[in-house]
């Protein structure tokens, strides 16, 4: 039990510092999605002149957003769950069927990880994306076009991301089923909906 609980603790310290990153890195990639989006609609309808770059950013960002927001609400409980079966089940039973989805979970994960690896390397991350340029230079006269498995990435560290809290919530609930849930560390960072 020592063991597991260990591997529990590094998993959450591990946990915490790659979600907390990746919070960061999600919020600025809503911003700048905001901000490809009003930029669109300032030039399509007030100008009347859409430019091809905005609707293509905003897609870059808000699939870099989903890849690293999605593990911190699979942590805190924040996904929509029926949850009507809990009150129904006793503790153990309860604690049980949990580790049994969330193996399932672990299973549909393992085979995401390989779609997604794939899509990186595969034939569609080979292509460059139509509109999406980055500065190679400081003077901004060199840029390079941004390739397509650069947005496909997202979908690969997403998965391995989840991947991560799916086997620390495996570990403690494992734990917490052979009463060991009072030495666990509280998990921190957001919560949502009375997610434990």
């Amino acid at each position: 039990m020592s063991f597991l609980l260990a591997l529990a603790t590094v998993l959450k310290v591990i946990n915490d510092l790659l979600l907390r990153i990746g919070r960061g890195i999600g919020v600025v990639a809503v911003a700048a999605m905001v901000v490809a989006i009003l930029i669109q609609v300032f030039f399509r309808y007030i100008l009347n002149n859409a430019l091809p770059w905005p609707d293509e950013a905003a897609r870059f960002c808000m699939l870099w957003m989903t890849g690293l927001m999605a593990p911190t609400a699979f942590r805190s409980g924040g996904f929509v769950a029926i949850d009507v079966i809990d009150s129904l089940l006793p503790s153990k039973a309860l604690q049980l069927l949990q580790i049994i989805l969330l193996v399932v979970c672990l299973v549909v994960l393992i085979f995401a990880v390989q779609i997604g690896w794939k899509e990186v390397n595969g034939l569609g991350g080979r292509f460059a994306t139509a509109s999406l340029y980055v500065p190679t230079s400081l003077g901004f006269d060199e840029w390079y076009r941004v390739p397509r498995s650069w947005m496909m990435l997202s979908l690969f560290v997403g998965v391995v991301l989840l991947i991560l809290v799916n086997v620390e919530l495996i570990l403690r609930r494992v734990i917490s089923l052979f009463g060991g849930g009072e030495s666990l560390p509280v998990i921190g960072g957001p919560v949502s909906g009375g997610a434990e």
